[in-house]
C-alpha cells in the first residue's frame, strides 16, 4: 500500500494524516482480544491509572501477542512508514493507551521527540507513529487533539519538570507545555481532532503538539500506538538504557508481509 502524493504531502504540512477505516471490523476485534490476554498479563510493562487498577498503558505487546508481531509488518502499516521515511525502519516502542470508560484519564499537551531525547538521548526526529483506532473515536471519549503543522516548529518546550512523575516512562506531565506556550501555539495553528470508527489508522509526526482529555463517556477508546525509527537513527543513552518493554532492542529493518497480518494468521491457525 502507498499513499498517494496528495497524502504524502498532506502527512508532510499537517503533521498528521487519517486513513478512514483501514482495517476490517474482524481484524480489530481479534487485536481487542489480544490487547485483554496482554493486559491481563503481569509485569512492569503494565501501567495503571494513578491510585486505581485500571489500564493507562500498555508496553511492547508485539513481543507477546501474534496478532500485533504480524501486524507491525502489515503492508498497509509499514509501507506508508517507508514511502514517508526510509525503506529500514524499526519499531522502537509499541504501546496501547487505554482510556476506559466513565475514567480515562487526559495525556498533557506534549511532543514525543523531546522525551524520547531526554530519556534515549535519540539523535533526531527520524520516526513516523502509527495509531489504530481499537475503538470508535468521538468527540465524548478523549480523542487525541492536534496542533496541525506545529512539528514545523521544532521543539517548543526544552527539559523536563523536576517533580518527574516516572523515569521508565516519562509521562507527559513531566515534559508538558506551558500554558503560555500552548496558547501561543493554538493561536498560530489551531486544533483538530482525528475521529472515526474503529480500524482507522492516523500516522503523526514525533514533533507535533498533542494531547487529549479524559474520557468522560461510556465509550471506551483503546489506541495503539507503533513507533517507527530510520534504522540509522538508534538511541545512545548515555548510562543504563530504558527496558526493552519501553524501548525496544531489536534494530534490524523490518520488510512487509506479503499479505495483511489477519491472514497470515489465518494461514498459521488453519
Amino acid at each position: 500500500m502507498r499513499l498517494t502524493q496528495h497524502q504524502a504531502d498532506q502527512y508532510h504540512e499537517q503533521g498528521f494524516l487519517l486513513l478512514d477505516s483501514l482495517l476490517a471490523p474482524r481484524e480489530v476485534e481479534s487485536l481487542r482480544a489480544a490487547f485483554e490476554r496482554d493486559a491481563r498479563t503481569p509485569g512492569p510493562q503494565v501501567v495503571t491509572e494513578d491510585g486505581g487498577t485500571q489500564v493507562r498503558a500498555v508496553y511492547s505487546s508485539h513481543q507477546r501477542q501474534p496478532e500485533y508481531a504480524g501486524l507491525i509488518r502489515d503492508p498497509r502499516l509499514l509501507e506508508p512508514v517507508q514511502q514517508l521515511l526510509t525503506e529500514d525502519v524499526y519499531v522502537y516502542q509499541f504501546k496501547i493507551n487505554a482510556k476506559p470508560a466513565f475514567g480515562g484519564d487526559k495525556w498533557a499537551w506534549h511532543q514525543d521527540f523531546l522525551a524520547w531525547r531526554l530519556a534515549d538521548n535519540l539523535p533526531a526526529p527520524r520516526q513516523v507513529n502509527i495509531g489504530v483506532f481499537l475503538d470508535d473515536v468521538n468527540e465524548f471519549n478523549g480523542p487525541v487533539i492536534f496542533l496541525p503543522g506545529s512539528h514545523r516548529d521544532g521543539l517548543v518546550h526544552e527539559g523536563r519538570s523536576a517533580a518527574a512523575r516516572s523515569e521508565q516512562h516519562l509521562d507527559p506531565d513531566d515534559i508538558s507545555l506551558s500554558p503560555r506556550q500552548l496558547a501561543e501555539h493554538v493561536d498560530r495553528h489551531g486544533m483538530t481532532s482525528p475521529k472515526g470508527p474503529a480500524g482507522s489508522v492516523v500516522l503523526f509526526s514525533p514533533e507535533i503538539v498533542h494531547g487529549s482529555s479524559p474520557n468522560m463517556s461510556p465509550y471506551a477508546r483503546r489506541l495503539l500506538i507503533v513507533t517507527y525509527n530510520d534504522a540509522a537513527n538508534p538511541p545512545r543513552p548515555t548510562g543504563e538504557p530504558r527496558p526493552d518493554y519501553v524501548v525496544c532492542r531489536d534494530t534490524e529493518p523490518l520488510r512487509p508481509l506479503a499479505a495483511p497480518f489477519s491472514r497470515t494468521l489465518s494461514a498459521v491457525t488453519a
